[in-house]
């Protein structure tokens, strides 16, 4: 396997959401698909501690064609057998292998 294989595997396979079994429900104080109880919900404090360090939910617009697109490459990752492919990563993918150099002057 190649240097670019490895870098496609890890990027693609690599999930931050999924990688730690509990850090949905250290967020929301509650095991996934099941309600919180009360007794679940921690202090302001106790989240603030919890919150992972790893990644940051971030926001940014696209214009549609750019969502389409996106949502095609996610489709076709799929159906390569990239069951688990989704848009970050995607994104994330791009990231890591995109040449500034090759960039055009006007986007």
């Amino acid at each position: 396997m190649d240097q670019l294989q490895e870098e496609e595997g890890r990027l693609l396979g690599h999930n931050p959401l999924l990688d730690d079994e509990d850090v949905l429900s250290e967020l929301f104080g509650a095991r996934l698909g099941t309600r919180a109880r009360r007794s679940d919900v921690t202090g302001e404090e106790d989240r603030a501690r919890s919150k992972p360090t790893h990644y940051r939910i971030v926001s940014f617009s696209l214009y549609l064609e750019d969502i389409a697109r996106l949502e095609d490459l996610v489709r076709r990752l799929k159906e390569k057998g990239y069951t688990k492919a989704n848009k970050s990563q995607v994104i994330r993918y791009a990231l890591a292998t995109v040449d500034i150099e090759k960039m055009p002057t006007m986007l």
